[in-house]
């Protein structure tokens, strides 16, 4: 009697799971932060720049006010040229904070729960605090917005009065708790302007060493001025040279 051979059943392997191409890649999100990140560096120099004007008295900081908002008029509608600044600024700041938050989220999951922490620098100090100047950063745009621009209380004066832009800022911050914290919030936008031009110059694809330095360069000079120009408005309220 012969031995029937069993049937030769193939050994299955087991196909690793394929990793699914991510919706947004990240290298487009780092991209959208960059010029995002650019754009809002431009804004705040431009702006500092123009708030500087205060100290040449009322009438030229009001009438600064007026040219924004009567700019391209009547080729475009009254404040046209200001609220088109104000919708790019919104969807930039959208894209932004989305970009960042999708990042931050990817980070974490690909270093796991037992990632090392190097020693504190100047640059780690920068990145670690990204988020929490980020976060700052939104909240007193809000509150900028109620004090200076919308007159809401209770974050605005009690003598807030639509069009006197001179009186209206001299006002806030003659409050000393706004000038105190206007004066905090100009110190982390320099922290987060000096790393942020920085990473979007490599996010960007500038990697030579002299390049990369230029950028270091003109990042620090862009956070310095900004912090400079716009600290000293709040302490010559304070020390009673705008009135």
């Amino acid at each position: 009697m012969t031995e029937v051979a069993a049937p030769h059943v193939p050994v299955r392997t087991r196909r690793p799971p394929l990793r699914r191409t991510p919706a947004f890649p990240t290298w487009a999100a780092k991209t959208v932060m960059a010029v995002t990140g650019l754009l809002f560096t431009s804004f705040v120099v431009v702006h500092m720049i123009g708030n500087l004007k205060v100290f040449g008295g009322a009438a030229g900081f009001d009438g600064y006010a007026e040219w924004l908002r009567t700019l391209l008029y009547p080729l475009v509608p009254h404040e046209g040229v200001l609220w088109a600044l104000r919708v790019v600024l919104v969807v930039s700041l959208v894209a932004h904070i989305g970009c960042s938050v999708l990042l931050a989220r990817r980070s974490r999951a690909s270093a796991g729960p037992g990632r090392r922490r190097t020693g504190l620098t100047a640059s780690s100090f920068g990145a670690r605090s990204m988020m929490l100047t980020g976060v700052v950063m939104l909240l007193f745009v809000v509150f900028h917005i109620l004090d200076m621009t919308t007159g809401t209380a209770p974050v605005a004066s009690d003598s807030f009065a639509p069009g006197s832009a001179y009186a209206n800022l001299v006002a806030s911050f003659a409050r000393p708790w706004v000038a105190a914290f206007y004066g905090v919030t100009m110190v982390l936008l320099a922290v987060h302007v000096a790393h942020g031009v920085r990473t979007a110059a490599g996010d960007l694809g500038v990697t030579g060493v002299r390049s990369r330095a230029a950028a270091t360069v003109v990042g620090g000079a862009a956070a310095v001025a900004v912090l400079v120009g716009n600290a000293m408005i709040p302490i010559a309220v304070q020390a009673g040279w705008l009135a």
